[in-house]
């Protein structure tokens, strides 16, 4: 039930009681009543004025994020992530080793079983490449 529903129905209910209207407390009653509806009223129209921020706050938000995406956040982010773990069989022991993206980022790193450097080619996405070029390019 809304504040202007419960402010209607405690009308209702005071006219319910059938005063007698030359009375004062009947007319602090019927004060009060008006003074309530003003209330409910305008608590009724700050939630529709706070319902109609809160909309243009979120679409705000929402265009701050794609901004901050469009500066702050690396291109590449969701494909050249180093955080990857690779399984390999070392061809020298047959040992299976792990290596996170950062340990082959150069393309190359040792076995831990055998000491042996291995060789990787690495087929990562070409948005990392020629970002010299670009600067140069300018």
């Amino acid at each position: 039930m809304t504040v202007t529903e419960k402010a209607a129905y405690l009308r209702g209910l005071a006219e319910g009681l059938d005063l007698d209207e030359k009375k004062d407390e009947t007319k602090l009653f019927k004060a009060m009543m008006d003074v309530i509806d003003d209330l409910a009223l305008s608590v009724s129209d700050l939630e529709d004025e706070l319902a109609l921020l809160t909309e243009q706050v979120d679409a705000v938000d929402e265009d701050l994020d794609d901004l901050e995406q469009f500066v702050y956040e690396d291109e590449c982010d969701d494909c050249c992530d180093d955080e990857d773990v690779y399984e390999v069989d070392c061809p020298a022991c047959g040992e299976t080793v792990y290596f996170d993206g950062e340990d082959i980022d150069n393309g190359f790193a040792s076995c831990p079983a055998c000491g042996e450097k291995l060789e990787f080619e690495l087929d990562g996405c070409d948005c990392c490449e020629g970002d010299d070029e670009d600067e140069d390019a300018e």
